[in-house]
């Protein structure tokens, strides 16, 4: 019987080796759930090894048994000194000391007042990045004439400060710099100076999300527009603030007033502005998924669809000759009427996880979304029919898992995160051209026919946009710390930050 009982940890260890072999090499591909899964098969195998031990161990009893109440003592001690502040884009623990201050602990919340500052509004020394992914909200800057070797020529740093806990990126106009953050129990609206980090101003709102998985803080970005800054918070909290002063002129509870059910993480969706109009996806009932306000007065201006609230932010498209909205819900891609919120095509694109990444814009009116969690790639064709549009699909797979990294088009090719590893893929047939360099779950900004990358490691990494092979080119270290946030590129400055610090950096141009 001892001999026997001596061969049930090799058999369980063997078992497990080659359930997680099949797992990695023959399972789904989405990268989570087999660490998922790998993390759930070790844990059992640990509890099934105890059980024996035990049970069963070489030893005499009373020796098992302290044993195992020493171990149960040093996991106890672990427990309490331990803690998970938060994970991966992988979904690994990051643990921290538990008695270690909570990253926004040291904030006071900032009193609502305002202060009257001299902002110069010139943005002749740089280009504007005025809203989340640019200009154009498609993370594309044309004109940046990057410098590709940075060992030669160094980014200079300009500024670094440490800000409150969020997701947001920044929004860049002149000298303004405008971003979300978490201090305490207040959401902070928070405008620096591009050139120097200083504070000008800044807005408070009694709200706070607060996530072990998620993260703390806010995740949109605020979007600038003339002389107002208009923010989405984590909760719900829409604000139209003066861009000189952060006086509120108008705010509304969106999740609230259109009976939207709350964000699990957080709602992330950037506003858009139009004309006489500021546009929020918050996945109300009632046809209320998409909203519009009055830039003006902040009265309700549409509503459209009927869809369950997304992670993405609406971006506007002109698609076989017609403007619209374009909005990644949960469980389908949706179209709307810019004038009147009015549906103008669905695509269903299924799975309950959370989508994150915007919907891409192609040559001949077409559209490519991603998601990751398995579900891959599409590109859809937009089409005339019966005198409205509909959307065909052309071809479908699991070339690029964008889970919340968004992804950029050059020419006839889209260069994304696929699960953290850089992909590049054919537009036309979807086959993926190269798969190199982990960056994990970052984000990226194409410059012309480069790729700068903000590596979830803190590095800032400069790569070639070509289809040909994975060439990079150089990098740098901006953070020793997590960083999901979007970086900001008004050339020739980098604007980038994470849940703990803030950074500009100077980025060597050619002349």
């Amino acid at each position: 019987m001892k001999q026997l009982s001596r061969w049930i940890p090799v058999s369980l260890i063997v078992i497990v080796t080659l359930v997680l072999m099949w797992v990695w090499e023959t399972h789904s591909d989405d990268r989570q759930r087999k660490l998922l899964v790998t993390a759930t098969c070790l844990l059992a195998l640990g509890t099934l090894l105890g059980l024996w031990f035990v049970l069963l161990g070489p030893f005499r009893r009373r020796t098992r048994l302290f044993i195992c109440v020493v171990l149960v003592s040093c996991g106890a001690v672990a427990a309490s000194l331990v803690r998970v502040r938060g994970v991966t884009g992988d979904l690994v623990p990051i643990l921290g000391w538990r008695h270690s201050p909570v990253t926004d602990t040291g904030f006071q919340p900032f009193p609502t007042t305002h202060r009257s500052v001299e902002i110069e509004t010139d943005s002749s020394s740089h280009s504007p990045y005025p809203q989340f992914l640019g200009p154009n909200r498609n993370a594309t800057v044309h004109g940046a004439k990057l410098i590709r070797d940075w060992e030669k020529q160094k980014p200079r740093q300009v500024w670094r400060r440490e800000v409150g806990p969020g997701w947001s990126a920044f929004a860049v106009d002149g000298d303004v710099a405008i971003t979300q953050e978490q201090h305490g129990d207040t959401e902070m609206v928070t405008c620096y100076s591009l050139l120097t980090g200083e504070l000008y101003w800044k807005h408070g709102d009694p709200a706070r999300y607060d996530n072990v998985l998620g993260g703390v803080g806010p995740r949109a970005t605020p979007t600038i527009s003339q002389d107002r800054v208009y923010t989405v918070g984590a909760t719900g909290v829409l604000n139209c603030l003066d861009r000189t002063t952060g006086r509120r002129f108008w705010s509304h509870d969106v999740i609230a007033e259109n009976s939207a059910k709350p964000y699990v993480w957080g709602m992330s969706g950037s506003p858009l502005v139009l004309d006489e109009v500021v546009v929020v996806s918050v996945g109300g009932e009632n046809g209320r998924s998409l909203v519009a306000y009055r830039k003006a007065d902040g009265e309700l201006a549409w509503q459209g669809g009927n869809a369950g609230g997304g992670y993405s932010s609406p971006s506007l498209a002109t698609l076989a000759t017609v403007p619209q909205i374009l909005v990644l819900h949960t469980a389908a891609v949706i179209a709307h009427d810019p004038t009147n919120g009015k549906v103008l095509w669905t695509a269903d694109w299924p799975g309950q996880n959370a989508k994150a990444a915007q919907p891409v814009t192609l040559s001949g009116n077409r559209v490519m979304i991603s998601s990751g969690y398995g579900n891959g790639c599409a590109v859809l064709q937009i089409e005339r029919k019966n005198d409205g549009l509909t959307a065909r699909q052309l071809w479908k797979n699991l070339s690029l898992k964008a889970k919340f990294a968004n992804f950029v088009a050059r020419g006839d090719f889209v260069y994304g995160l696929d699960d953290g590893i850089l992909v590049c893929v054919e537009v036309q047939t979807g086959k993926r051209r190269w798969k190199s360099g982990r960056y994990g779950h970052g984000q990226l900004i194409l410059a012309d026919d480069l790729l700068l990358i903000m590596a979830e490691s803190g590095e800032v990494v400069l790569v070639e946009a070509t289809p040909d092979e994975h060439r990079e080119l150089t990098r740098f270290t901006a953070f020793q710390e997590k960083t999901w946030n979007s970086p900001a590129l008004a050339t020739p400055y980098l604007l980038v930050r994470n849940d703990r610090e803030a950074a500009c950096f100077e980025l060597p141009v050619l002349p």
